[in-house]
């Protein structure tokens, strides 16, 4: 029986760290050396650090688990967090213009 043997390069406290502040875990985890199994070079991907952390994020936990617990956990946290920020601005809007 040929059973494949998955190796997580991706520690827990940056799993958990990056749920709640990824641009600060991304940079943790940067200088710590733990992003280098992942190849992140040049320019792209401190690009999409700066403007899309949890992207980044997502994508590294895709290559090193699939679409795994983790994965389905912070693509749970983008979508609360993208969907959530803009219902806050057309409200204070909405309330400005009645007046």
């Amino acid at each position: 029986m040929n059973q494949m043997l998955m190796v997580h390069e991706l520690p827990l406290w940056f799993l958990v760290f990056s749920l709640f502040l990824p641009r600060i875990s991304l940079a943790v985890a940067w200088l710590q050396g733990t992003l280098a199994p992942f190849h992140l070079h040049g320019l792209v991907p401190l690009v999409i650090a700066a403007v899309l952390p949890r992207v980044l994020i997502l994508w590294m936990i895709y290559l090193d688990q699939g679409v795994s617990l983790w994965f389905l956990l912070h693509l749970l946290a983008a979508v609360l967090v993208w969907g959530g920020s803009g219902g806050y601005t057309r409200s204070r809007r909405r309330r400005r213009d009645d007046y």
